[in-house]
């Protein structure tokens, strides 16, 4: 028995379990789960009925020397450990209203946000680690943060760039308005990096795809708006779509242009189910729930928070154009990219 089967199996002694909740109880790649899962039914040891998954006589039995330790994470703050101060709290409050017209997730940029709770820990985080003063510039902005992170006060400048018309104008609007700076451009990270971004910010934010090609594109995007040595990148990465060896991967290419990793938050980021407005809305067109054959009844889909500094000059491995074809895009670990 590895370490995955361990962790379903420890999680289904408690009893019975959505499929979804028994998915978030694993840290494997979507095709390692249905995999196992598989292989549970097929010996037996589980059956999946109307979405609820359940041990039988038979997995009781494979399951006797595990133990049904019960719920570890915090229930008060999506099991990150964050809690917000009064003053995130204020934030947060004022964030949601600032959102509430804001565009809906749409399958053809692949979109999806966090929760507002999401978002502004976020904001907290970068708070606490220093790099919320300064100039941010934010490669893709579904969630914005950029609109949350201006209602703090504290950054210098934050620049979105986005491929979405609609989120571009309407960030744009929400900072006129309150008098906000925060500026957005419409930019296609497929396209050569414009000179002017480039080395004149401190700090950057993206939530890239994740392939191994996909990810150099956003990253280098990022990295080559830094200003050099002591900034910062903040990022997010699954477990779910990318693989103990992608994530080696990774970690080297993040070596390579000149960064150490100072942080990773595990299940940082909750993308929540809020029925018509994010990406759980075409949830038919995910293949993991094309394979499990049930309804998303739980928010399943977290990514860590990763957070690099550069301890040499930024080096980004992307300079120039750059078109996201299928591979870059969606790979054999793209479960939960609509297709």
């Amino acid at each position: 028995m590895d370490r995955l089967e361990r962790q379903m199996l420890q999680t289904l002694k408690a009893g019975p379990q959505s499929v979804y909740r028994l998915l978030d109880a694993q840290d494997g790649t979507l095709p390692e789960f249905f995999e196992r899962l598989q292989a549970f039914q097929q010996k037996g040891w589980v059956a999946v009925e109307g979405g609820q998954a359940r041990l039988t006589p038979a997995g009781q039995a494979a399951a006797a020397d595990l133990v049904a330790a019960g719920p570890l994470r915090c229930p008060h703050c999506e099991g990150t450990g964050y809690v917000l101060s009064p003053f995130f709290q204020r934030v947060l409050e004022d964030y949601q209203a600032l959102i509430a017209d804001r565009p809906q997730a749409i399958e053809r940029y692949d979109q999806g946000y966090i929760s507002p709770e999401g978002v502004v820990r976020r904001v907290a985080f970068l708070y606490e680690r220093g790099d919320l003063y300064g100039d941010i510039f934010i490669v893709g902005d579904d969630d914005l943060l950029s609109l949350a992170a201006a209602l703090t006060g504290m950054p210098r400048r934050v620049v979105v760039v986005d491929i979405d018309e609609r989120l571009i104008a309407f960030i744009n609007r929400v900072a006129q308005e309150r008098g906000f700076p925060v500026e957005a451009h419409i930019y296609d990270v497929q396209q050569a990096f414009p000179a002017a971004w480039r080395g004149q910010f401190d700090v950057f934010v993206t939530d890239p795809v994740e392939t191994v090609p996909g990810l150099e594109l956003f990253l280098s995007r990022g990295v080559s708006t830094l200003r050099g040595v002591g900034s910062a990148g903040y990022f997010g990465l699954t477990t779910l779509e990318a693989s103990r060896r992608k994530w080696y991967t990774i970690q080297r290419m993040i070596h390579d242009m000149g960064f150490v990793v100072t942080d990773i938050r595990r299940q940082f980021n909750v993308y929540p189910d809020e029925g018509e407005s994010n990406f759980f809305r075409y949830q038919e067109k995910l293949p993991i729930v094309q394979k499990l054959g049930a309804a998303v009844d739980y928010d399943w889909y977290k990514s860590a928070l990763y957070r690099i500094e550069a301890v040499e000059p930024p080096r980004p491995r992307v300079e120039g154009a750059r078109i996201i074809d299928e591979q870059v895009y969606k790979d054999d670990e793209s479960w939960a990219t609509p297709y």
